[in-house]
């Protein structure tokens, strides 16, 4: 297609949610860590180019030994530091770019992205600057006000679940990055809003998955294991499918 896609893998938080000692990244699905299974999505994914992995100061070896190359993700082409903030580590992200036109922003514990999300959030990106993965909320949604009673229901065929990866044209990420760091940042929640702010472009909507978990208390490692256990079953059936199928033509 000859445009060129980096993905800037988030994989620098604490997780203190999950109350363990090792950060919800690194531990362990199905005898892989948590941040191999997306890195693996990218590297298997045909048309992205690079991946530029953002970790933890204290991580940054652990991930290019352990991760990198014992799985040998060979579209790694940074592993960096990241920032104070998700934000900060975004930025960080898009400065260790190299002549890009899209990245797509996903964070490291979200391991059951999908090469069939990537397409879509990638079809997007070229017809409108700017995408978010998600999915419809099946649950009603209020908005409170100040002293917690409900202000406002929105109708719920309105309401989106938000995922990753964000996907933008890098010269508008970067861009509305370089625009917003002049001003507040802390009510800034994903790199969506960054966008949003700058008003430069709409962000679309994208269907995601389910199954796109994010992976933030112990309830969520054991909903991934099953996750990772049903497409292993759906796809030894393939397998068997066209195994029969060969056999009998």
């Amino acid at each position: 297609m000859g445009e060129k896609c980096t993905a800037i893998v988030l994989a620098a938080g604490q997780g203190k949610r999950m109350k363990t000692k090792i950060q919800k990244q690194f531990l362990s699905i199905q005898g892989h860590p948590v941040l191999y299974y997306s890195l693996r999505c990218f590297q298997e994914c045909e048309w992205m180019d690079e991946i530029i992995l953002v970790t933890g100061q204290e991580s940054l070896e652990y991930c290019r030994k352990e991760i990198v190359e014992k799985y040998q993700i060979t579209k790694v082409a940074k592993i960096i530091p990241g920032g104070k903030e998700r934000y900060d580590s975004v930025y960080q992200g898009l400065l260790a770019c190299a002549d890009t036109d899209y990245v797509f922003v996903h964070d490291g514990a979200r391991p059951m992205i999908t090469e069939d999300i990537l397409d879509r959030a990638f079809a997007a990106v070229r017809e409108c600057g700017a995408c978010v993965v998600g999915v419809p909320s099946k649950d009603t949604v209020k908005v409170a006000d100040s002293e917690g009673y409900v202000s406002e229901t929105p109708s719920r065929e309105l309401v989106w679940n938000v995922q990753t990866p964000q996907v933008f044209s890098y010269n508008i990420l970067r861009e509305a990055h370089e625009n917003i760091r002049k001003r507040k940042m802390h009510l800034i929640t994903d790199d969506a809003m960054v966008v949003e702010q700058e008003g430069r472009c709409k962000v679309k909507l994208v269907l995601g998955s389910y199954e796109n978990i994010k992976i933030t208390t112990p309830e969520d490692l054991e909903i991934a294991d099953i996750i990772i256990k049903n497409r292993e079953f759906r796809k030894n059936e393939e397998k068997q499918k066209k195994t029969c199928k060969s056999i009998l033509t």
